[in-house]
């Protein structure tokens, strides 16, 4: 089977999707109309801004979301998934893609998902870190004896899981991994945390903006983050959605279940090449690619 991906956070960079404008005129039609639904022309950040410029969450989730909608219709016929996933912010690509969510609904929820994280990120300071060249289970188990907010928040691939939470909680609990072996504890540039509990507030606004919006049922099913099992049901994939702010991106877990199924290559559609990276980590000997029209 064939199993299409779709990157989150972090895959941006400057000149993103200015390929799609200047030679598609459907794309550049889908760019313009999403210019319209922001209220600011996002395109020219996309082509013609900064690495900086692209990393305000405003801007950096949208982005990524039209380059990769925008590039699965470009595809045209050639776009045949037989399942579907999306890291984090991806999964919102994945369910336009696989023609559960229609284009602008799918661009305003990605909107208001970035500036809902924003001010939960401006609560309370928060970060994440990187912990490498550990399992799991030691990971998830240091997090647990923290007394400050931490989790784990993205599954990477083996030996590699994000964790999330309080400034205090995430230096206290890099200090303990170094301890048990991590080969590197490392925290990252990010502007809160991520898929922990502190994203509450963010949950909760985005519940109300996903529970009014019409999902339907995909044309293949969709591989959801929170516990990395296939979906088509429109209301367990609003559920699913709701309570990924809050729960842990589980990668590693959903590629295992997307090759048990049946997944025998995996194509990557978006910015980058990160998910095909990953991938690789979970099974060295299945076929990545990156689409191209």
């Amino acid at each position: 089977m064939k199993a299409y991906v779709f990157p989150g956070q972090g895959a941006q960079f400057p000149g993103m999707g200015k390929d799609l404008y200047e030679h598609s005129d459907r794309a550049k039609e889908l760019f313009e109309k999403a210019n319209e639904v922001l209220g600011f022309r996002i395109t020219d950040i996309m082509f013609n801004g900064t690495d900086e410029d692209l990393k305000q969450t405003n801007v950096t989730q949208p982005a990524i979301f039209l380059h990769s909608v925008i590039l699965a219709d470009a595809l045209g016929d050639n776009f045949k998934p037989e399942m579907v996933a999306g890291h984090s912010l991806g999964e919102f690509s994945a369910l336009v893609a696989a023609g559960a969510l229609s284009f602008e609904d799918g661009l305003r929820l990605v909107a208001a998902r970035a500036n809902a994280m924003q001010k939960a990120c401006e609560i309370q300071p928060s970060t994440m870190a990187a912990i490498l060249g550990l399992d799991d289970y030691t990971v998830e188990e240091v997090c647990e004896m923290v007394s400050e907010v931490v989790v784990p928040a993205n599954y990477n691939c083996p030996g590699q899981l994000v964790i999330s939470g309080s400034i205090e909680g995430i230096d206290k609990a890099c200090a303990l991994l170094t301890e048990k072996g991590a080969k590197r504890a490392l925290k990252l540039n990010v502007s809160g945390a991520f898929h922990s509990p502190l994203m509450e507030a963010a949950r909760a606004e985005l519940e109300t903006a996903i529970s009014e919006t019409q999902i339907v049922p995909p044309r293949c099913p969709v591989y959801q983050n929170i516990d990395a099992k296939p979906y088509t049901d429109p209301e367990k994939i609003k559920h699913n959605l709701i309570a990924q702010l809050t729960g842990a991106v589980r990668w590693t877990q959903t590629v295992k279940k997307m090759l048990e199924d049946g997944a025998h290559s995996f194509t990557e559609v978006g910015p980058g090449n990160v998910l095909q990276g990953l991938i690789k980590k979970v099974d060295r000997t299945i076929q990545t690619t990156s689409a191209a029209f």
